[in-house]
């Protein structure tokens, strides 16, 4: 676990060449065809020699809920355990590693009325009046919310208006019952420089691979406009608002910096209050082989060397 462009998936390649493993993709950009460079995804000869499930399952068209990504993960974790293998879980969607392990909160049904209200209010005073009242209300969840992101700002609104209750507040469902131990790997420079200046070079590779040619791609696609999910992805939102001419180019690479600086600050503040989490940190002498002694002095993991 840890924020974009720290370096998760080449940790979990390290572990898969000394334990038998089976990769499981915790991410909700992956899990869509033909959004490869937006995502980090690894490249074809990496997914070769290093599979991973739930990477490629869905057309960008189909949105993946949180709830399908749970069920997919317990049933390839049991598949690595009936094959003798480690489930090892990779990825940044933080809000999936909870529902694995903690299950969906307790949340009331979307209401066609109350979602309408707070639409025609954005639209007469704003979003960014919505988020100040998410912030009153609500703050811890507006703190995990971006500003910009209105969709979750509106469902946060709508649940405290038809219970009462932040959003926050709401009861998980009852753990979940999974077939092996839990151990939980954080990794994170703690330096954050480190991390911005990672996520600035990501950013320059994405857009020499073509990510700009990639979304063009996905964007003429007539099924792919809107709001789907997909296309919500960051990175992929500006790179459409440059192509539909809201912004300029040099401004357009430079919101997706901030944007995934902003995702980075958020999937931290998820990591921060997880106390079950073992960090390490990337910049630290040995890191790759720190984290390998770890598992095997606190976990059965040995029994799975190659």
């Amino acid at each position: 676990m840890g924020p974009t462009a720290v370096g998760k998936t080449g940790l979990a390649m390290r572990i898969a060449d000394r334990y038998a493993v089976r990769l499981i993709s915790v991410d909700s950009g992956q899990v869509y065809r033909g959004m490869d460079i937006g995502t980090a995804k690894p490249d074809a000869d990496e997914l070769r020699r290093y599979p991973h499930d739930l990477i490629d399952i869905r057309d960008p068209s189909e949105p993946y809920s949180a709830d399908e990504f749970s069920r997919d993960a317990l049933v390839s974790m049991q598949a690595a355990v009936n094959e003798g293998r480690l489930p090892l879980l990779v990825g940044g969607t933080m809000f999936y590693f909870r529902v694995l392990q903690y299950g969906l909160p307790d949340l009331p049904s979307a209401d066609e009325a109350v979602r309408q209200r707070l639409l025609d209010e954005a639209a007469e005073h704003g979003w960014s009046s919505l988020y100040q009242r998410l912030q009153r209300i609500d703050p811890r969840s507006a703190q995990r919310i971006n500003s910009r992101d209105r969709q979750r700002i509106q469902r946060a609104l709508e649940i405290y208006e038809l219970t009462g209750v932040p959003a926050s507040d709401h009861r998980l469902s009852k753990r979940q019952t999974l077939p092996c131990e839990v151990v939980k790997i954080g990794i994170w420079p703690t330096d954050r420089s480190v991390l911005h200046a990672r996520i600035s070079l990501r950013l320059e590779q994405m857009f020499k691979q073509g990510f700009v040619e990639e979304v063009e791609k996905l964007h003429r696609r007539p099924e792919l406009q809107g709001r789907l999910p997909a296309m919500r992805a960051v990175g992929y939102r500006q790179v459409i608002d440059y192509l539909e001419g809201r912004t300029n180019y040099d401004a357009m690479r430079e919101r997706c910096v901030y944007a995934t600086r902003q995702l980075a600050k958020r999937q931290l503040t998820w990591l921060r209050h997880d106390s079950e989490i073992n960090w390490f940190d990337t910049e630290g002498s040995d890191f790759t082989e720190k984290v390998l002694d770890f598992l095997q002095k606190t976990t059965t993991v040995e029994r799975y060397a190659r």
